[in-house]
């Protein structure tokens, strides 16, 4: 319980600081991807995506992100180092006991779960994301969340921009004592949308809406962690 403790208090220093530098840049610090188990391929989108969306929000938000992103297993208390987490992949997901925990305990310290189905994850995901929150169910979020509305406005929720099963783009998340501490972008790939041009050969306004989504979660994480 004591290292918990010392723990959140040093999580809850870093997400202070990630909130200031809406204003004034504190010293850098990173976002990471995540990395779990089950063998699916958390790598998938690993070289451009992330560090795309840290330039397009050091650019735009004038947020003081790394540049280079950080890699965290699912079980590693390294987690606390990082305000907000990233999540892909198309297939298996598996967490384990202590995996679960661990990320219940950064997401209610004040952490941000984004995970993106890169197209094969929901099925696993959901499964899996219930150990985390066994008591909170996946909820779709109304387009009137302020997640929609950070600097860019989506009037009507999320972006399409990969078609998969050419259904409408969903955002669901997790809400625990008021604050939403999982963001889960499905049948729309934001993820993709981050990486460079030349790979997935998206259109500039699909990437651009990407970015702009992208942006949002940051934002978002940022300003409400630790708040309801």
């Amino acid at each position: 319980m004591k290292r918990l403790t010392l723990v959140s208090i040093s999580f809850f220093a870093i997400v202070f600081l990630c909130s200031y530098s809406l204003i004034i840049a504190p010293p850098t610090y990173k976002i990471a991807v995540l990395k779990y188990n089950g063998g699916g391929d958390w790598y998938a989108n690993l070289e451009t995506s992330l560090p795309n969306l840290i330039k397009f929000c050091n650019d735009n938000l004038k947020t003081n992100i790394n540049p280079e992103q950080g890699i965290v297993e699912a079980g590693s208390s390294d987690i606390y180092n990082y305000p907000f987490v990233h999540m892909t992949g198309h297939g298996n997901v598996v967490f384990n006991y202590e995996e679960s925990q661990n990320l219940r305990n950064y997401l209610i310290a004040g952490g941000f779960l984004h995970v993106s189905d890169n197209y094969g994850m929901d099925k696993f995901i959901r499964t899996e994301l219930k150990k985390v929150f066994p008591e909170s169910e996946l909820v779709e979020l109304p387009f009137n969340h302020p997640i929609y509305h950070q600097k860019y406005d989506f009037a009507n929720g999320l972006p399409k921009i990969h078609e998969h099963d050419n259904n409408a783009p969903k955002g669901y998340g997790i809400i625990y004592k008021g604050r939403l501490v999982v963001f889960y972008d499905f049948e729309c790939d934001l993820g993709d949308g981050w990486e460079n041009p030349e790979i997935h050969k998206d259109s500039d306004e699909a990437r651009q809406k990407a970015l702009k989504m992208g942006a949002n979660l940051i934002s978002y994480a940022f300003g409400s962690a630790g708040k309801k």
